[in-house]
């Protein structure tokens, strides 16, 4: 009888290009297996370059337009998400519920075949990590996540997985398998597109300062996030502020480049597709000032005066992006209508 290969490393796995917890694993997984897709390119499709939820710690995992099984899919691979069944409450239909061993054997198994696998907090903290090897001997698994395995390849016990379930659900793994059909560029662009001026646009009720905490989306969430700061001396700086800028000044910086990537094939709408793109790095130029004011290690306050200026920085980053929201929605205008108007092929 064959016995399993105990220890294998799958070599030449890209680094991750986009502070990013749910889409660049999945870039990184498919660069490997030989598509030719930027980071930003991933970032516009998937809609997460023009995110921006909460503001809390959550955000950047549970205010994405849609989940990277989704995307795979999308590209024409077949999916199986493999959540796992833990004695803790389950939020959301995460569907069928599988044993820890049969999820950690079967992620091992797609490494044995040359496919490196996600795993939900395999090295970082509640985000998607890629998994391209392992050593029973050693109980460990090796890849790469958003902020670990940077250079060589992070690595951390097999059941680290588990360890995740006070931050949030126990996600399990994603394999990707075989492509089953081409990817159809044009209606996944246009389709982010869409849902990017849905989001930059989307209002809630019962959002006023003061009142319940409500979450927000788009341009609504940033003018809060601004009023916060400026309205309130004596707010502190939280893990929320710090994950969402870090993720946020990377992603929207990806924006800007998926914004100059499209104008080629839309040239009835490059100009305003390249102002979009000034804009978003403006934005993203923005957020890296805040890095100082906001980010994890910048001190959590109070303090008045870091609140005043990070509330003009904050600004000025939401005026930005506003205006490369409008450019997007103009941008579409321009593309729809020519789609319109396009006559059919004899």
């Amino acid at each position: 009888m064959q016995t399993q290969t105990r220890s294998i490393i799958l070599e030449g796995l890209d680094r991750y290009q986009v502070v990013e917890p749910m889409f660049e694993g999945l870039r990184v997984i498919l660069a490997y297996r030989g598509e030719p897709y930027s980071p930003a390119y991933i970032q516009g499709v998937s809609g997460a370059a023009f995110r921006i939820s909460g503001i809390c710690p959550c955000a950047p995992t549970c205010g994405v337009a849609m989940q990277p099984q989704d995307l795979a899919r999308l590209f024409g691979y077949q999916v199986e998400h493999l959540a796992i069944q833990t004695d803790r409450p389950k939020t959301g239909d995460l569907g069928r519920l599988y044993p820890l061993e049969e999820v950690l054997a079967r992620v091992k198994d797609e490494v044995r075949q040359g496919r490196p696998a996600l795993l939900w907090h395999a090295f970082s903290d509640a985000e998607w990590d890629v998994v391209c090897g392992f050593d029973e001997d050693s109980g460990v698994f090796f890849g790469r996540g958003s902020y670990l395995g940077l250079e060589e390849y992070a690595s951390a016990p097999q059941t680290r997985t588990l360890t995740g379930q006070d931050l949030c659900p126990t996600l399990g793994a994603v394999l990707i398998g075989e492509k089953q059909h081409e990817y159809d560029a044009p209606a996944a662009e246009l389709t982010a597109l869409r849902e990017a001026v849905r989001h930059g646009h989307a209002r809630r009720e019962n959002a006023a300062p003061g009142g319940p905490w409500v979450f927000l989306e788009g341009n609504q969430c940033y003018d809060r996030w601004v009023a916060e700061f400026r309205d309130d001396p004596e707010r502190r700086r939280t893990a929320g502020d710090s994950y969402c800028l870090s993720v946020m000044r990377s992603t929207h910086r990806a924006a800007a480049e998926f914004m100059r990537e499209l104008a080629p094939s839309y040239p009835m709408a490059a100009s305003q597709l390249k102002r979009a793109a000034n804009c978003f790095e403006a934005e993203a130029e923005t957020l890296d000032a805040c890095e100082s004011l906001l980010g994890w290690s910048a001190p959590e306050g109070p303090d008045p005066r870091r609140n005043a200026y990070a509330a003009d920085l904050l600004a000025h980053a939401s005026d930005a992006y506003a205006t490369g929201i409008s450019s997007v929605e103009k941008a579409l205008r321009r593309i729809e209508r020519e789609l319109r108007y396009e006559k059919p092929e004899d």
